[in-house]
């Protein structure tokens, strides 16, 4: 379960947006989580704090396939992603790095920057705390969900002396 403030994004938030490309020459989290959206907002990496949840519209994650992008998300502090849809290798990637991302379709309109809300990962239930409106996404499958918790997929592998969940 997640509680946090909404970074609001819109359509088709490129990989090149979400971490710029004159900063891959590092793996380093933090480093990475410092310039994260700065080309679209420069106030995000200042003023993120642990739980706030990054919402997008459709397509989010588009462009080069980098697990940057997923990595400078999660190292900001955020839990988990909400989106419209996401591009299928960021997708992967996020899941690879145990970020939690759930598709709510056009229900993601009713989201705006600024509004709380409360995120069950294992339920797919989303509560926007400041208008009441509820929504249901497509819950993580339990080996997903198990991934998440170790941190990600090496991560879960080195734990379970391989990989038995599917």
């Amino acid at each position: 379960m997640f509680e946090g403030k909404v970074w609001r994004y819109g359509d088709n938030i490129d990989t090149d947006v979400i971490i710029p490309a004159r900063y891959l020459n590092t793996f380093e989290p933090k480093a990475l989580a410092a310039h994260c959206m700065e080309d679209i907002d420069t106030t995000f990496a200042k003023e993120v704090v642990a739980g706030d949840i990054m919402v997008g519209g459709k397509n989010f994650g588009c462009g080069s396939s980098r697990e940057h992008a997923p990595i400078a998300i999660a190292a900001s502090g955020v839990p988990v992603v909400i989106a419209a849809s996401f591009a299928r290798i960021f997708y992967r990637n996020g899941i690879n790095i145990g970020l939690p991302l759930l598709e709510i379709g056009d229900a993601v309109e009713k989201i705006s920057a600024g509004d709380h809300l409360r995120v069950d990962t294992a339920t797919g239930a989303i509560e926007n705390l400041s208008t009441g409106d509820t929504f249901r996404a497509h819950p993580l499958p339990g080996f997903v969900q198990d991934i998440a918790r170790a941190g990600g997929l090496l991560n879960y592998i080195r734990e379970n002396g391989g990989f038995h969940g599917v």
